[in-house]
């Protein structure tokens, strides 16, 4: 594969990059301004502090401009996108260890879902793509 085959497939996720801006808009600002909102859905319990729940919102939202600039240009960003999937790979980690202490019901999931897993086909893809465009994993995982 040559560099203008790469820039091409980075350009064909700049949609997926854009959505991820504009969900993590939403969904992070929704959980600060109503952090019960998500509970009543899932008919659970809110968190006893819910400031801390909020706070969960405001890291989820802090990424939003992150994908933003990324989706306007995807070979200049991939360092942001890579700190974005690592956080997408240990919420899932953490949800399956508040699971299997009993900390989190099943039906909490839904947020694993949507906040993680729906992301990481695309995800995987740009990080494969823009890995090249710095000359292998190593490279880029050095900061190259």
């Amino acid at each position: 594969m040559n560099q203008d085959h790469i820039k091409r497939r980075l350009l064909r996720l700049r949609p997926w990059l854009a959505a991820a801006a504009i969900y993590n808009l939403l969904w992070g600002s929704f959980t600060v301004l109503f952090p019960e909102a998500l509970f009543r859905v899932l008919r659970m319990p809110p968190p006893s502090y819910l400031p801390l729940w909020q706070v969960v919102g405001m890291f989820v939202l802090v990424y939003a401009p992150a994908y933003g600039w990324a989706a306007r240009r995807p070979s200049a960003h991939g360092h942001v996108i890579l700190v974005g999937m690592l956080g997408k790979i240990l919420g899932p980690i953490g949800f399956l260890w508040a699971l299997v202490s009993s900390q989190l019901p099943l039906r909490f999931g839904v947020v694993i879902l949507t906040n993680d897993l729906v992301w990481w086909p695309a995800f995987l893809c740009y990080l494969q793509a823009v890995a090249y465009l710095h000359g292998g994993w190593r490279a880029f995982l050095l900061g190259d």
